[in-house]
């Protein structure tokens, strides 16, 4: 018992260790949703778990030594991150700056039906450099112990999407996101994709 207690705290320390900048990004994702109305809310708690199962995926085949994580996929994570904010970017400029900036017609980063999608790249965007944490972990652990960390992990995320919910209530911080939500999404997405690149340019050098 007293394993599976220590296994899980120190799951919890690797999972908030490592998500702390992720909470910003869903805090921001509930007040584009309150504002807006995209993404969705159940867009932002499927692409939250769909980003966490994906990269604790990828660490657990990096443990087995089946593949390397190389710093150059993860900085094309963030270019795709980057590339999807500075798209925004540019759309809204296009578009003016006739109307409201909470009009759902012009969000920075356009998810309609792909939302859980846009969503969860952006959740992989932020966390790839969770992969050098997590697969040393992974590496030196058995099933049993990998079982303990995914449950706590989960719960991990069910706590962010709750915490970033009541975050993006808050009068004072919605009032200035949800007045220029349609800014404030994309540039997420450039900065979270400039400091994945930036990491991964590190490891190349």
């Amino acid at each position: 018992m007293s394993e599976v207690l220590g296994t899980a705290g120190t799951a919890a320390a690797m999972f908030t260790g490592t998500n702390l900048d992720d909470l910003v990004v869903v805090t921001v994702l509930f007040t584009a949703s309150r504002a807006d109305g995209r993404p969705a809310t159940w867009q932002i708690w499927a692409g939250q778990y769909a980003g966490m199962v994906l990269l604790s995926g990828l660490s657990m085949v990096a443990a087995l030594g089946l593949t390397a994580v190389s710093g150059g996929w993860m900085g094309l994570l963030g270019l795709v991150a980057s590339g999807l904010g500075v798209r925004g970017l540019v759309a809204n400029v296009r578009e003016g700056d006739d109307g409201p900036d909470t009009d759902a017609s012009r969000c920075g980063v356009r998810v309609r039906g792909n939302g859980a999608m846009s969503v969860t790249l952006l959740a992989v965007a932020t966390g790839a450099d969770n992969v050098s944490v997590y697969t040393p972990a992974f590496r030196v652990v058995g099933p049993s112990a990998i079982a303990v960390i995914m449950t706590v992990f989960a719960a991990g995320v069910a706590v962010w999407c709750l915490a970033g919910a009541w975050l993006s209530s808050r009068e004072i911080w919605a009032a200035v996101v949800e007045r220029h939500v349609r800014w404030v999404v994309p540039c997420v997405f450039i900065v979270a994709g400039a400091a994945v690149m930036a990491a991964a340019a590190g490891q190349l050098l």
